[in-house]
């Protein structure tokens, strides 16, 4: 996706302080191992000495020797400092429903030891190794999802696993947090100052699950580009609309690199060049993808842009800075998650462009009036509905897709007696936004059936591109031509986990080159 090692590919990791995409997903999503360089320890231990020392000297600390929120006036001894934190985790565990996935809430463990690890949080080392083992040895803590407005809950019933509450869920199976220590080898701790404040105040889950569905999106775009090209291709459209003469004139970057691979895609391709001239203009949904597709992709890399610079960040509040005669605490709100929010209320509204393109295409396919294919591709249309019900199925999902682009952080409820009287909402922008991922994967899925079974009335002896044909192979391996109404929801979920999978790009760039 950035011309990086493929996250499949990458089986550890060492943290020292940054990370790219391919490295959390490598970790969230295919199990990669995570270790800690000796920097890594060096700056956690350095800010946790300041925590102790200043907890001994009894400064007034947010968090630390003070209630959270509107209590922050209200002063904590120093024989109570290690109380509050187990009390912050316990009463802010609140959100509801649904758990976050399994990848979700591995995201998010590791995004607490990245902020913790650029050395101004002040937690202890051995509680952040307690978290590196939660992900090595596969045990993942149970989080409802609904009910934050940025931030606290979700974190709360992750931090509820270090102290032996809670739930967790260990070789698929849901247990008790205690027993999931134990079958795991793990021990509990008890948290120590600051601690509990550390775990759960911060941009964490919002960026780690806006980082899984922004790489969801983004890799689906470049899905998007191969899969127009083929729906081009096969409904005999012209490829003079991508022509780099036009692109050089609006200068557009993600416009020409999508109109580079469209050419690339069909550039050996036998229907291309016999339909070259076969109309003066396509529609919209043809002519336009660099256009929007390249559109989109700006987006999406300007949001990658983003979550990239806040997985590398410290988003605590407070903050141990450590420089200075004696170093001092800094309150202020890097827990806000507007970048990350705005970024992914912006990635929804792309990937919901890309995906009404989409369902456009796949309608001029099924449309005997247009594609000059007999109606909803199949052989006997009447006694057979073919393709026809695809499309409401991508009719639907793309109702969906609109409601969810409604941009979550132009709202704000005030919390906590009006000492949060603003609030971000980045935290639905993420969530709402790995339903749009999954949704776009699905519409662009139904496109390519449609693509696959458009192909058995193509002109014989006309053969596509050979990126195209490695694709067509591929498919037909599990989906066979429909030669009567057939059973279409696994062909559906099967060309879904092509896309999602990466599969269809690596079979495009085997064939041509890599994809920009």
């Amino acid at each position: 996706m950035t011309g990086k090692i493929p996250a499949k590919e990458i089986h550890k990791i060492i943290l020292n302080g940054r990370i790219t995409m391919e490295e959390f997903i490598a970790v969230a999503r295919y199990g990669a191992v995570v270790e800690f360089s000796d920097s890594y320890i060096e700056r956690v231990k350095k800010s946790r000495s300041l925590v102790e020392k200043w907890v001994e000297e009894g400064r007034v600390m947010y968090g630390i020797t003070t209630g959270f929120g509107a209590l922050c006036t209200q002063i904590i001894s120093k024989e109570d400092t290690a109380r509050l934190q187990k009390n912050i985790i316990l009463s802010h565990a609140t959100s509801v429903g649904e758990p976050l996935s399994i990848e979700e809430v591995r995201g998010t463990m590791l995004l607490v030891l990245q902020n913790v690890g650029q050395g101004y949080s002040g937690a202890r080392i051995e509680t952040m190794e307690l978290y590196r083992q939660f992900l090595n040895c596969g045990v993942t803590p149970f989080a409802p999802k609904e009910g934050s407005v940025g931030y606290l809950s979700p974190e709360a019933h992750m931090a509820l696993l270090l102290i032996g509450e809670g739930k967790a869920y260990l070789n698929g199976e849901l247990l008790p947090a205690k027993d999931a220590l134990k079958r795991a080898g793990l021990k509990q701790t008890d948290l120590s100052s600051k601690e509990g404040l550390v775990l759960i105040s911060g941009t964490t889950c919002v960026t780690a699950m806006g980082a899984l569905a922004l790489y969801d999106m983004l890799n689906a775009s470049r899905s998007a580009d191969i899969i127009g090209a083929m729906t081009l291709e096969v409904l005999k459209g012209t490829t003079k609309a991508f022509d780099d003469r036009l692109m050089r004139i609006r200068p557009h970057e993600e416009q020409s690199n999508t109109a580079e691979n469209v050419r690339k895609l069909l550039v050996d391709s036998e229907i291309a060049k016999h339909f070259e001239n076969y109309r003066l203009q396509d529609a919209l949904s043809l002519r336009c993808i660099p256009q929007l597709h390249g559109a989109a992709k700006k987006t999406l890399k300007d949001a990658l842009k983003t979550i990239e610079i806040e997985m590398n960040s410290c988003s605590d509040n407070p903050i141990i800075w450590a420089e200075g005669d004696d170093g001092e605490t800094i309150s202020g709100c890097n827990a806000d998650s507007s970048y990350v929010g705005i970024e992914m209320d912006s990635a929804c509204i792309a990937a919901t462009m890309i995906a009404k393109m989409s369902e456009r295409r796949n309608n001029r396919l099924i449309d005997g009036n247009i594609s000059e294919y007999p109606s909803f591709l199949i052989k006997n249309p009447g006694l057979n509905s073919g393709l026809m019900i695809p499309q409401y199925t991508q009719a639907g999902l793309l109702n969906d897709m609109r409601i969810l682009s409604h941009p979550a952080t132009v709202d704000g409820t005030p919390t906590c007696c009006g000492q949060e009287d603003y609030v971000a909402m980045g935290y639905n922008a993420s969530k709402k936004a790995s339903q749009i991922a999954e949704k776009l994967e699905f519409i662009l899925a139904i496109e390519l059936l449609s693509v696959y079974q458009a192909h058995q009335f193509m002109e014989e002896g006309l053969m596509p591109g050979t990126a195209s044909k490695a694709i067509l192979d591929e498919i037909a391996c599990t989906v066979p031509i429909m030669e009567e109404d057939a059973y279409l929801y696994p062909y559906i979920n099967t060309l879904r986990d092509l896309l999602h999978s990466g599969k269809i790009i690596a079979l495009a760039e085997e064939k041509i080159g890599r994809l920009v």
